[in-house]
């Protein structure tokens, strides 16, 4: 069989946010992010992926990982991927996801398996072109990765990329709104905030009283953080052809102002005063009503400007894909693709047996 290579991307600084400080927000130690990283491996080598490239880090996640595949080689037990780590320098930063994606790319890997929060994963899709994606939550403050078991999405990315699940029902394609400040673009796979402040600071987005404008791509009714906001007007899903825009009252003075309780992160609830909502159509440039602060994108400060900057943002469609972990399963179970005949053991002989 022709080596397939899955590359792993688990970037420790994903979860230093200041939403762990001022709400409840949950914070994976190395060794459970390392025990996730490792379910993840042992999916992907049941589905007979045989090669994985991972992204180094410094923080000792590694060191747990090479533990855990050296105990399973000295107990005989074939359960992990032949396992290397991609050549590259370590910053310590969101920009060694950065090199890592570019690099992967550049390897052409089957498939990136994302282990982080909103911020990490839109990273690698910004990076990765066309190669598919499979998000695994680290946190409690994630609108875009699932919470899905590591091993199923190991199992299921494996099923996705060796062809055993057709094409249309193993890979999900996804929204991404396109921003842009005078030359410079960006994305958000989940939502665009506008805020008032015009410095990045902590990046983090979390005081309602400086929310301007919002853009979703999706908004659950149980979801978690800025999205929430729009699942709580008007839910969109991750398939629906449109998005939603929201401007609140930056003053909570017009006559037209109603307040909205949403969750912004774990634990922390906000009221926030809606002025107006309305559907974005996809492929529209829509240009912000407010003049100037900073963009949000996924929940972190990147993009301050001003009223001589040029700012819009544009919904598009069929922007990046990602395994469809449910799809897959579902298809697995459909089709019998666990079950295996296996040759029934001889009973023992009874000869010799003594009976009284």
């Amino acid at each position: 069989m022709s080596a397939i290579t899955v590359g792993i991307i688990a970037n420790p600084v994903s979860a230093r946010d200041i939403r762990r400080i001022i709400a409840h927000a949950a914070n994976l130690h190395i060794t459970d992010r390392a025990n996730m990283v490792l379910r993840i491996l042992a999916g992907l080598a049941h589905t007979g992926i045989n090669s994985v490239v991972m992204m180094p880090e410094r923080a000792g996640l590694g060191i747990h990982i090479q533990r855990g595949l050296r105990q399973a080689k000295q107990a005989d037990e074939a359960r992990f991927p032949a396992f290397s780590w991609l050549d590259m320098p370590v910053t310590g930063t969101a920009q060694d996801t950065v090199h890592a994606t570019q690099l992967m790319k550049e390897q052409n890997v089957a498939a990136i398996i994302v282990l982080g929060g909103d911020g990490t994963h839109r990273l690698v899709v910004r990076e990765c072109g066309n190669i598919p994606i499979a998000g695994v939550s680290s946190g409690t403050n994630n609108a875009f990765p699932p919470l899905l078991e590591p091993t199923i999405t190991g199992l299921a990315t494996g099923l996705a990329i060796r062809g055993k699940v057709p094409s249309s029902e193993a890979f999900r394609s996804n929204k991404c709104l396109d921003v842009r400040v005078n030359d410079q673009r960006d994305i958000a796979l989940v939502d665009v905030a506008i805020v008032r402040e015009q410095f990045t600071g902590a990046l983090a987005v979390w005081k309602a009283e400086s929310l301007r404008e919002l853009f979703v791509t999706f908004g659950r009714t149980d979801g978690i953080g800025l999205s929430s906001i729009a699942g709580l007007l008007n839910p969109i899903n991750r398939d629906d052809p449109v998005g939603l825009h929201v401007l609140f009252d930056g003053h909570g003075s017009s006559s037209t102002s109603q307040y909205l309780s949403a969750p912004l992160a774990p634990g922390l609830l906000a009221e926030l005063p809606i002025q107006s909502s309305s559907v974005i159509q996809p492929n529209t440039r829509i240009t912000p009503a407010t003049t100037s602060g900073s963009l949000a994108l996924d929940g972190e400060r990147e993009l301050p400007f001003s009223a001589s900057d040029n700012v819009c943002i544009t919904l598009r469609l069929n922007a990046f894909n990602t395994i469809n972990v449910e799809r897959c399963m579902a298809f697995a179970a459909q089709h019998r693709l666990f079950i295996q005949s296996r040759r029934r053991m001889p009973a023992p002989s009874s000869q010799g047996e003594h009976h009284e």
